[in-house]
């Protein structure tokens, strides 16, 4: 099952810096520019970082899709503070993204 519209403006909704690219049906999340998780199957994943496993120490842990590490679902969506905090938590411990390599034709 792919993951509404609605579903990714509520949550896009709750947190400025916040943006997603689809991708399959679903959508990737990224904060600052940084990839912290995704939308799969109308469900907030983020990556398993320290600070993100310490602030939802409960959390289940579910894959977004076959084959796929496990990532930390966050039950509470409506929690706009807990969400806001998590992010910038998780910003600091995530690696800057990748340069894309300039193509020349010739």
């Amino acid at each position: 099952m792919a993951s509404s519209k609605e579903y990714l403006e509520f949550i896009l909704d709750g947190c400025s810096g916040l943006s997603a690219r689809a991708m399959m049906g679903e959508y990737v999340l990224y904060y600052g520019g940084k990839v912290v998780g995704g939308v799969y199957d109308n469900r907030l994943l983020l990556k398993p970082t320290p600070s993100a496993t310490a602030l939802l120490p409960d959390a289940p842990r579910e894959l977004p899709y076959e084959g796929a590490k496990p990532m930390l679902l966050v039950e509470d969506v409506e929690d706009r503070d807990l969400l806001v905090k998590l992010f910038d938590a998780m910003y600091e411990e995530l690696p800057e993204p990748k340069k894309k390599k300039q193509i020349i034709a010739r």
